[in-house]
This record gives structure tokens, C-alpha cells and sequence, in this order.
């Protein structure tokens, strides 16, 4: 596969009914003439890593548009919320997973 690019090898197996396709890296991706024609890309603010390019939602609403608010968490940034919220677990509950180095 190293031996030739990646056009070399889809020229011929496209014609010849192959299912085939590049695979792209993350440049590669935003800089395709549909993924910018469908406005693909969006970028969060993100506290560590300032404006972060981020892949929009596929789906295309003209009423109800989708909105990209914030950038993905942080490693453990909801996860005081997550378990006292949702699990129920007591601030001292979480103290002590902290302690154990589950957290």
C-alpha cells in the first residue's frame, strides 16, 4: 500500500466498481469541498486549549438549528456533577473515592 498514493490507487478501483475511499486525516477532512459546503467545521472556546475546531452536527434544521455551545470537557470536569447529580453519591462519598485514587 506504501508503494504508490493515495489517488494511484483509487484511479483504477473506482472504474472498476471497488467501494473505496481515501482516508483522510483531520486536515485533510476539513478541506473538502462538501464537508465546507455543508459547514462542517465549527470551533468552541475551550479553557484549555482556546478556539477548538470541532465537527458540526450532520443534521441540517432551517427551525430548530442545532447550536455548538461549548467545546468537549475536560479530563473529570463534570464528574462531581455526574455523581452527586445523577448517582447520588454524598460530597464525602466522593472525598473518599478521591483518597482511594479512584478519582
Amino acid at each position: 500500500m506504501r508503494t504508490r498514493t493515495t489517488r494511484q490507487w483509487l484511479e483504477p478501483l473506482e472504474p472498476a466498481g471497488v467501494p473505496v475511499g481515501p482516508i483522510n486525516n483531520l486536515a485533510q477532512v476539513f478541506e473538502d469541498p462538501q464537508v465546507q459546503a455543508r459547514g462542517m467545521k465549527v470551533e468552541a472556546p475551550h479553557p484549555l486549549a482556546g478556539d477548538v475546531p470541532m465537527v458540526a452536527s450532520p443534521m441540517k434544521l432551517s427551525r430548530t438549528p442545532v447550536e455548538h455551545r461549548t467545546a468537549p470537557p475536560t479530563l473529570g470536569q463534570h464528574t462531581g456533577e455526574v455523581l452527586t447529580g445523577l448517582l447520588g453519591f454524598t460530597e464525602h462519598e466522593i472525598a473518599q473515592l478521591r483518597e482511594q485514587g479512584v478519582l
